[in-house]
């Protein structure tokens, strides 16, 4: 079991990001990634919907024999973690890792005036998920900005440009003037536009995301169960699928995670609604 992969899921690219910071810090385990491409962005849709695309990915993650799930996905999480549990972990024995906690963990270390901005899609800020990762946080005021666009532009590829930065602007200037020191990324998307929100913000603000210190902690919950793969086995190979067209993923996977995307083959897609 030690020696199978780790599944990690997003609605899309976004979560890239955190497979990229698992590789990293565990070079020697193998990853299955599925981006649920049919129903991107998961944003705007229903929270019960959320659940159900989001069970059936995971479904099928644990159907491949997956030794963990890491749903990296910031509104998946606020929508099914503890279904998600449940399922997996009590049920299968399978653990599941998620993007919420960390972030708001390393959000709270890094603060000075205890003014924290949090930019995630619709569906994460109005399910106050952060709200209450951070309540029992003494000193600590949230400011929320759900800004959309931000999946839409990361899911199209365009990073840069005087577009990402307009839109940038419509969303981050009620934050810079509340005074926010810390700025929670709380959607796996919003990394890859890091470039133009570090300049909006400006570089007395500290960026947050949720991808590095989810890696810290798949390799604590694969430590404290003994599921570090073995030293000997032989090299990892990573697995890519996708709910929607393989192709047109693999472009953008390229791109943003580089040459461990070998090929894309399709996932079952999840029925919507």
């Amino acid at each position: 079991m030690e020696n199978a992969s780790i599944g990690i899921f997003d609605s899309g690219v976004g979560g890239l990001t955190v497979a990229r910071a698992v590789i990293d810090q565990l070079p020697g385990e193998q990853i299955l990634y599925i981006g649920d491409t049919a129903h991107t962005p998961y944003g705007p849709r229903p929270i019960e919907e959320v659940r159900e695309l989001a069970l059936d990915v995971m479904d099928e993650l644990v159907d491949s024999g997956v030794k963990m799930l890491v749903i990296a996905c910031n509104t998946a999480t606020a929508a099914v973690l503890h279904d998600a549990r449940a399922r997996y972990t009590r049920g299968r024995g399978v653990p599941v890792v998620e993007v919420i906690h960390p972030a708001a963990r390393a959000a709270v270390r890094v603060t000075r005036n205890g003014r924290v901005g949090l930019i995630a899609t619709q569906g994460t800020v109005d399910s106050r998920a952060y709200d209450d990762a951070l309540s029992s946080v003494p000193g600590v005021e949230l400011l929320s900005t759900a800004c959309p666009r931000f999946v839409e532009l990361a899911e199209r590829g365009t990073t840069t440009g005087p577009e990402v930065l307009e839109v940038a602007h419509g969303y981050l200037d009620p934050l810079r003037a509340a005074e926010v020191d810390t700025l929670i990324l709380g959607c796996t998307h919003y990394p890859l536009l890091s470039g133009a929100i570090s300049y909006v913000m400006g570089e007395d603000v500290t960026l947050v995301t949720s991808s590095e210190e989810t890696a810290k902690d798949v390799y604590r919950e694969l430590a404290r169960r003994d599921l570090l793969r073995d030293a000997t086995a032989s090299a990892p190979v990573h697995e890519f699928r996708a709910t929607g067209d393989p192709d047109a993923f693999a472009v953008l996977a390229r791109r943003f995670l580089g040459p461990e995307v070998a090929r894309v083959t399709r996932a079952c897609a999840p029925e919507a609604g």
